[in-house]
């Protein structure tokens, strides 16, 4: 298959690919002892400001976007979304090309990330494909045993289910889930999917890290999510630019997010 190539445009200038942009970022803490994986948010996004076109990120997605988001998911230990846009996108198994789970088992690792749900109602959309893929792990929070949807109620999910509490009584309910995930699944560097509501609720509690934005060449109207959705951001959270890319007419931004 041919490689993907784009423009770099900040903070030099030259040709690059997907794997060598994601291989040259360390993408963990500097200090080992940071309680939470190294945490990076990937959105797509028209030029006014939207996430999704019929509900859906993908009517924005071109190649360029999708080779980046392939390569931080064979990248990262664990990838978190949250139950909307597991159903709204139809989530699948998390690395569907062979090539990449081989790198990844070569590596010593894991031949996929682990797939990551937060949801507070405990509902799952079981009739997603990634709950029929065997060989897929994923890790539910709910405050109690995940219960499916009615209209999934029949569903039998063959994915290897594993669940832990998400209290939703404590302050940082997020910053706990978090610690979890280090602590007891060893994931260093969590991915972050979305949606809009989910990064808010990051934003406030301070965990996000790292923000990949691509910028679609297209204007999509409408009342549709933002990136950031939810009550205001108080303070505002300040970004740094850090990496553009351009490819096809879709900008590439990279942010790290300033503390």
């Amino acid at each position: 298959m041919e490689t993907i190539v784009y423009r770099q445009l900040f903070p030099s200038f030259g040709a690059l690919s997907a794997a060598e942009l994601i291989g040259s970022l360390p993408l963990v803490h500097d200090d080992p002892t940071v309680e939470r994986p190294y945490t990076v948010v990937n959105f797509v996004a028209s030029a006014d400001g939207r996430t999704a076109i019929d509900g859906r990120s993908r009517g924005l997605s071109d190649p360029g976007d999708r080779e980046l988001h392939r390569t931080l998911r064979e990248r990262a230990d664990a990838v978190l979304a949250g139950t909307g846009t597991i159903a709204a996108d139809d989530y699948a198994r998390m690395l569907p090309a062979a090539e990449r789970r081989q790198r990844r088992l070569a590596a010593g690792r894991s031949a996929e990330p682990l797939a990551v749900i937060i949801t507070r109602s405990g509902r799952l959309p079981l009739d997603v494909r990634l709950f029929a893929e065997p060989e897929a792990r994923v890790l539910v929070f709910s405050p109690q045993q995940p219960a499916p949807s009615a209209a999934s109620a029949a569903a039998e999910s063959t994915a290897q289910l594993q669940h832990e509490l998400l209290d939703p009584d404590t302050p940082r309910p997020l910053t706990a889930a978090l610690s979890t995930l280090k602590q007891r699944h060893q994931v260093s560097t969590l991915l972050c999917e979305g949606g809009p509501t989910l990064f808010s609720a990051l934003l406030r509690e301070g965990l996000v890290d790292m923000l990949f934005l691509t910028i679609a060449p297209t204007l999509a109207g409408g009342p549709g999510p933002a990136v950031a959705s939810g009550p205001p951001l108080e303070p505002p959270t300040q970004l740094q630019l850090a990496g553009v890319l351009e490819r096809e007419g879709s900008l590439f931004l990279r942010y790290a997010l300033t503390r």
